[in-house]
């Protein structure tokens, strides 16, 4: 985790100096514009995070290892592939939720279903848009098409995680 806001923070401050000496306006309006995205995301973000906290605290750590830990197999890459297309919204709330159920014990397998479903499976997206935009036959060749690649996927990732290198 800190690795990772390492490497960020120095990307954007290499980012910001660049702008800045190519012209100090140039990184004036790079961090409006940073602002901006800040203040469009949080309202998203903050509700997320609460979320994603108070899942930790209700589910207890038990009861997310019985359904979707290390031993829950094939059913808990079901019940994430389930749960990833019931569950609407973007990457701002999902991330987060994901991250905390990681930390309070489910397993990698049934989270890359979950994150799978909900990126090629989500009901909410395929009701508002591919369906009213596509047509229902494109939708449903497309649906049936790829609603094997979260059990593939969470199958692929069990298996990854075996591996003492990963």
């Amino acid at each position: 985790m800190w690795t990772s806001t390492l490497i960020i923070s120095a990307l954007a401050a290499i980012a910001a100096a660049l702008a800045y000496l190519r012209n100090p306006q140039l990184c004036a309006e790079g961090l409006r514009n940073g602002g901006t995205v800040l203040a469009q995301a949080a309202p998203r973000m903050v509700p997320a995070f609460i979320l994603a906290g108070m899942i930790q605290v209700l589910l207890p750590r038990d009861f997310i290892s019985k359904w979707v830990g290390s031993e829950s197999g094939f059913m808990g890459i079901l019940i994430g592939t389930a749960a990833g297309a019931m569950t609407p919204g973007g990457p701002y709330t999902h991330f987060p939720i994901v991250a905390s159920l990681y930390g309070a014990g489910a397993d990698v397998a049934p989270l890359v279903a979950y994150l799978t479903s909900w990126s090629v499976l989500g009901i909410n997206r395929i009701i508002t848009w591919e369906v009213p935009i596509l047509g229902p036959r494109i939708a449903l060749i497309r649906i049936v098409a790829s609603v094997l690649l979260p059990f593939i996927a969470g199958g692929l990732a069990k298996l990854l995680m075996r591996l003492p290198s990963l």
